[in-house]
């Protein structure tokens, strides 16, 4: 827009000041760019002033040529009105025949200067105005403004109501103002016609300017450099069909839709642009003056003054204020008399206010400037309101009214020419913080004041872009993933946050101190006004009028309580967003008529038709199908968007910022265990995703990677709902609600596509291998998805987590595939042998196990895939299981095909111990494969020992193979170790040696001949037993299995004795013998602290019925264990009583030998007569046995 951006001031140094007058202090040299400006401060206390130039189109300053005297003004000079680069724009502007002032000057400087609005500036405006407003105390001519507000910030542009007036009549626009201002104001209006003497002034001063302009070249029509640029950018904004909006956080080069908007004047004209601080207030000013330098004045403005008038305050106060705005030192006066040049006169900037019959207070001057400023910012304070001051030609009263609300009264509210240019502003400030949004979070709320008031502002209609931009900028407010405890630290929700930044809600009761603004019974007052100031006068007191509104630094940001409230918001701003965007396109006819009231139906297909897992894999193979040809960059909309648009792309925007919000909404459901919910949000999200997917010229590797995650939290929620299928009613009822905005969102997609590329993923189906299937499948999509572009190696963290979950689910489809295998089995009677669909299911289980553990191992998740080979040896025990039921119960023996399977199982629990290297990896997993490591090794020996496959193999093969897989599960029984298997283990142990030793007890009566393995039989037999026994003492929950192995290992010592000939022999084992019976007191004791409890029981609680057992008491095995006990005992102590009877006959007495005797001839007598009772009771018959046994103990029962 012009030559030179200038970072300082336009002039230099300039003298030391005078006593008491006006003193420049210059910050640098007015070649050095870096200089910012300098500042003006009055002797005695009076005013500061600092000018900085932000841009200026003039050409290089020179010399005024100083006329003659008796120089004639009238005769126009040879140059006159010809464009010259040394004079600038200026000529023209000041002659009044071109460019005046317009009524949006102020908005091309905001519009330049964007990053000064709304923030650090509080004023924008013409320097003219600037003037207009500082002088109404001293002037008796009319003032007309229009003011705006953004932010902090007020604009202030000349509302000529005569020129308004003339337009209206010819237009029909402002009818409304001009029937208002007629009623209420001036009833006689009428245009008042420009005098002669008016013109003539005007005439003689260009002519002075041109005469002026000294060097040869003054009279070539030179065109300016803002000329050149105003060519330009016109070429730019004249576009009939409107420019293109741009993208969002783009700045645009061009800001209207509107083809009338270069006509309004929305550019900068002003030659310079200054940034101008009179005390405490800051402005940007836009200035014409033209500034003439060089020799011996390096900066002066050049006046031309009638000699037969005098200066009055308000010239002299006009030339002030223009020296200061442009930093100019001195002031030259040219004096002539009916246009004949009489001399010159210089004075400085700081004695203007000194001059005769020209005096006027400074300090007067800075008190009405922040009066005024006050009373606007105070009253001026809904943003994006057209506010007009008016004051009539000869009042003293100044009146402020709101033009947007009267205009909102009229029939059209959107007749207020000033609404588009100010939307327009509102917006780029807004898009200019939001550029630098990531600096600073605290202007969120400002930003969303704006926007707010931006789209309040359109017409949905006339300004569709903007109002999409708008909204899809409000979305983008909200961060998504922001965590809650930067929330909780906002401050609260402000009502009046979406009005503006001012407290205008809270009006304070105006006071004298403060100045009654208005509500004055005065006629000539009026209640349309929203202030008056009484009389002008007031102006000049200091601090008249305080600004009694805090103007806060930025607006308070909605706080979002809670995920839900905080993606709610977002969408409601995509769907306006939407709205705007689908409005704008005129493919309306040609789509299928929805109504967007009605809920789109949601289908549902039976499993059997839809194929089941074997249609996921064709609708898998279409949806990867078509993620390949989104790289290729295919498109395809219904509406007839064309690509590049700006609906093409705000659409693409806004579509992609709901399936985002759509995402975080599943992922707090699903957190909330809320898992229908959660799919129907998924399922909009995934939604929105293929719609993006058919609009998308380019896909994005970010758009990608959410696809990608959406995907993976689809499987979670199929997995979650395969899980809790109990509460699947409830599920299916939060999956069909729907509210009116999603509804609405969805019709906006449909417009685009069928929604339908991720239907196969989003259905609540009733079927739970249904449900799993879909799980995996997501998983493997999103996997897909990772493989397409580098998006893997970009994002290792996702990848590992899609390969986790992939491996997780394969588990459960595997584990799944195995109970069903397992309830097949179980329900198998009539056909014993193994059923096609049992094998199937295996197939399909291992697969998947297998895949899961390849799955687990690429990213070195030993634990995880050492459960998977856990599994996997689980699935080979079941197939195992399912071969032995094959064969007649009775001929049973233990099959090929079953050793076969547990060999297989052996192994991929060995190779989940190998995964995992040591117990220290995780202690909980080593420990459950030992497990069940251990139980196949002794699941394997105790069918080999029952169903010995004689068959096929020899006694002692069997023997052999039997005692090595026992051993194998001893060793990886841990029986030491505490936990709460401990006491499984530790039976697990005592049941290993007891079935050992009771194997080796048979091979010993079994066997004939080679007396070394007889030997080797019987001491083994003796050592397990051994074992046993002290493993099942250590155990409170197993006394029939303690008693078991007791009276087993008595019926080895009879055994041994039916091979002994000599009585010393036979005496010394049935000795041992009674010693063990001795030692089964504690399993008697057991048994009937058992039965005491047991029989206690029904006292204690009425309502039990009295059991006959106990679930860990067996009473029929406790009773025919009693039995054989009570004939084992007897035996013993009567063939004990035999030999000993025998004994004494043959050898002298032996006093010892008499007493075992007679204990045991007593303890005979009353077990007799004990078992001879048939109608004792079991206890009564344990008691007497602990009796007995007591006194066998207390009596030696047996010789040593």
């Amino acid at each position: 827009m012009g030559d030179s951006k200038e970072g300082g001031a336009e002039s230099p140094p300039v003298g030391a000041a005078a006593g008491e007058g006006l003193s420049l202090l210059s910050q640098g040299e007015s070649e050095e760019p870096s200089a910012q400006g300098s500042a003006l401060f009055l002797g005695g206390n009076e005013v500061k002033s600092r000018a900085v130039v932000k841009y200026s189109s003039a050409p290089p300053r020179t010399a005024f040529a100083r006329l003659e005297e008796k120089t004639d003004l009238k005769l126009p000079p040879a140059n006159w009105l010809r464009e010259s680069a040394k004079l600038g724009p200026a000529g023209t502007t000041i002659l009044g025949n071109s460019k005046k002032s317009k009524p949006f000057s102020s908005f091309g400087m905001a519009y330049d200067f964007i990053d000064s609005v709304g923030n650090d500036v509080d004023v924008v405006s013409d320097s003219e105005n600037i003037k207009k407003l500082l002088k109404i105390p001293y002037s008796k001519s009319h003032v007309s403004m229009a003011v705006h507000r953004i932010g902090r910030t007020l604009l202030l542009d000349e509302l000529d109501i005569q020129e308004l007036f003339m337009r209206s009549s010819q237009t029909g626009d402002w009818t409304w103002l001009k029937e208002f201002y007629q009623r209420l104001i001036d009833q006689k209006w009428q245009r008042k016609k420009k005098s002669k003497e008016h013109w003539y002034q005007k005439a003689i001063l260009s002519k002075f300017l041109y005469y002026s302009i000294n060097g040869d070249g003054a009279a070539q029509p030179v065109p300016s450099a803002a000329e050149q640029q105003e060519s330009s950018s016109s070429d730019q904004t004249n576009d009939s069909d409107g420019a293109s909006w741009p993208a969002p956080f783009e700045m645009p080069s061009s800001v209207s839709e509107d083809p009338s908007a270069s006509s309004q004047g929305l550019k900068n004209d002003f030659v310079r642009n200054i940034l101008w601080t009179f005390e405490d207030i800051h402005m940007l000013v836009g200035s014409n003056m033209p500034i003439f330098g060089g020799g011996r004045y390096p900066a002066v403005s050049l006046r031309l003054r009638d000699n037969n008038k005098p200066i009055n305050v308000l010239t002299g106060i006009d030339y002030w204020l223009d020296n200061l705005i442009c930093n100019v030192p001195e002031l030259v006066m040219c004096f002539h008399v009916n246009g004949i040049v009489q001399k010159y006169e210089m004075i400085k900037t700081e004695e203007i206010p000194n001059l005769e019959n020209s005096n006027f207070s400074t300090k007067v001057i800075k008190d009405i400037a922040q009066n005024i400023l006050s009373f606007l910012k105070s009253n001026c304070t809904k943003e994006g309101h057209t506010y007009w001051l008016f004051k009539a030609s000869g009042s003293d009263i100044v009146k402020l009214y709101d033009l947007t609300t009267l205009c909102e009264e009229t029939e059209d509210k959107y007749q207020n020419p000033f609404t588009m240019p100010v939307a327009i502003l509102l917006y780029k400030v807004a898009c200019n913080m939001m550029m630098k949004k990531n600096q600073n979070k605290k202007h969120y709320g400002t930003i969303r004041t704006l926007l707010l008031n931006c789209v309040k502002l359109l017409d949905k209609s006339r300004h569709p872009q903007i109002i999409a931009s708008a909204n899809y900028m409000l979305s983008e407010l909200f961060q998504l993933d922001e965590p809650k405890k930067e929330e909780s630290s906002e401050s609260p929700l402000n009502e009046n946050s979406d009005e503006s930044y001012s407290e205008e809600e809270e009006e304070m009761p105006d006071s004298d101190e403060n100045g009654s603004y208005s509500t004055s019974s005065d006629p000539s007052d009026d209640n349309k006004a929203v202030a008056i100031i009484k009389s002008v006068g007031e102006l000049s007191v200091p601090e008249k009028y305080k600004s009694i509104h805090q103007i806060r630094p930025s607006c308070t940001f909605p706080v979002c309580h809670d995920t839900e409230e905080r993606c709610r918001l977002v969408l409601s701003y995509v769907l306006e967003g939407l709205k705007s965007v689908d409005s704008s396109i005129k493919k309306e006819s040609d789509l299928p008529a929805a109504d967007p009231n009605t809920p789109i139906p949601l289908k549902y297909e039976d499993e059997s038709t839809r194929g089941g897992p074997e249609g996921l894999e064709k609708q898998m193979a279409l949806f990867l199908d078509k993620m390949g040809s989104l790289q290729k960059g295919n498109y395809s909309s219904q509406s007839g968007m064309i690509p590049g648009s700006w609906q093409h792309k705000m659409k693409l925007q806004l579509i992609l910022k709901s399936s985002k919000a759509y995402y975080v909404l599943s992922d707090a459901a699903m957190s909330l265990q809320k898992y229908g919910r959660a799919l129907r949000y998924i399922k909009l999200a995934l939604q929105s995703h293929d719609t993006y997917c058919c609009l998308c010229t380019n896909m994005l590797s970010e758009v990608l990677l959410f696809l990608s995650q959406y995907l993976t939290l689809c499987g979670d929620i199929q997995l979650m709902l395969a899980q809790n299928a109990n509460n699947r009613a409830a599920h299916l009822e939060e999956f069909n609600y729907q509210t009116k905005e999603d509804q609405e969102i969805l019709h906006s997609l449909h417009r685009e596509s069928s929604c339908q590329g991720f239907a196969w993923a989003t259905d609540l189906s009733t079927d739970l291998e249904s449900q799993l299937s879909v799980s995996c499948k997501c998983y493997e999509a999103a996997n897909e998805i990772l493989q397409f572009s580098d998006l893997k190696s970009q994002n290792p963290e996702h990848y590992v987590q899609v390969l986790k979950r992939m491996g997780n689910i394969r588990n459960e489809i595997g584990v799944f595939y195995m109970n069903q295998a397992a309830a097949l089995q179980s329900e198998r009677v009539v056909s014993k042998s193994v059923s096609p669909a049992e094998q199937q299911l295996w197939k399909k289980s291992f697969s998947c196990f297998e895949k899961g553990i390849h799955n687990f191992e690429s990213i070195d998740d030993a634990t995880n895939a050492a459960l998977l080979l856990c599994n996997t040896g689980r699935l080979m025990r079941i197939c195992a299981q399912a071969h032995c039921g094959a064969g007649d119960e009775f001929k049973r023996e233990f099959s090929p095909e079953e050793g076969l399977y547990y060999n297989k199982a052996v192994d991929y629990y060995l190779k989940a111990l190998r995964s995992l290297g040591t117990r220290d990896i995780h202690p909980a997993v080593w420990d459950s494969v030992n497990w069940e490591l251990s139980t196949t090794y002794f699941t394997m020996a105790t069918l080999q020992q029952d169903y010995a496959p004689l068959s096929r193999k020899a006694q002692e093969q069997i023997e052999k193979e039997v005692s090595e897989a026992m051993m194998k599960s001893l060793k990886y029984c841990d029986v030491d170790s505490v936990s709460a298997r401990q006491p499984l283990c530790q039976y697990r142990a005592a049941t290993i040696h007891h079935r050992l030793a009771s194997m080796y007890h048979s091979c010993l009566r079994n066997q004939v001949g080679d007396e070394h393995l007889r030997k080797q039989h019987r001491v083994l037999a003796d050592l397990h037993y051994s074992k046993a026994v002290k493993l099942f003492q250590l155990l409170r929950d197993a006394p029939c299995e303690l008693l078991r192995v007791q009276l087993e290992r008595v019926a080895f010592a009879e055994f041994q004795m039916t091979s002994q000939n000599s009585n010393v022999g036979k005496l010394k084992t049935l000795s041992g013998a009674l010693d063990i019976m001795v030692r089964t007191k504690h399993a008697f004791q057991l048994i009937r602290k058992e039965l005491v409890e047991e029989f206690d029981q029904p006292k204690s609680d009425e309502s039990t019925p009295a059991a006959d057992s106990s679930p860990s008491l067996n009473r029929e095995e406790v009773i025919k264990l009693l039995s054989i006990f009570e004939s084992r005992l007897s035996f013993l102590l009567l063939q004990s009583i035999k030999l000993l009877s025998s004994t004494k006959k043959k050898t002298s007495s032996n006093t010892e030998d008499d007493v075992v005797l007679k204990t045991n001839k007593q303890i005979y007598s009353q077990l007799l007569r004990a078992t001879a009772n048939k109608t004792a009771a079991l206890l009564e018959r344990i008691d007497v046995l602990v009796h007995l046994l007591d006194q066998l103990a207390r009596g030696g029962g047996s010789v040593q």
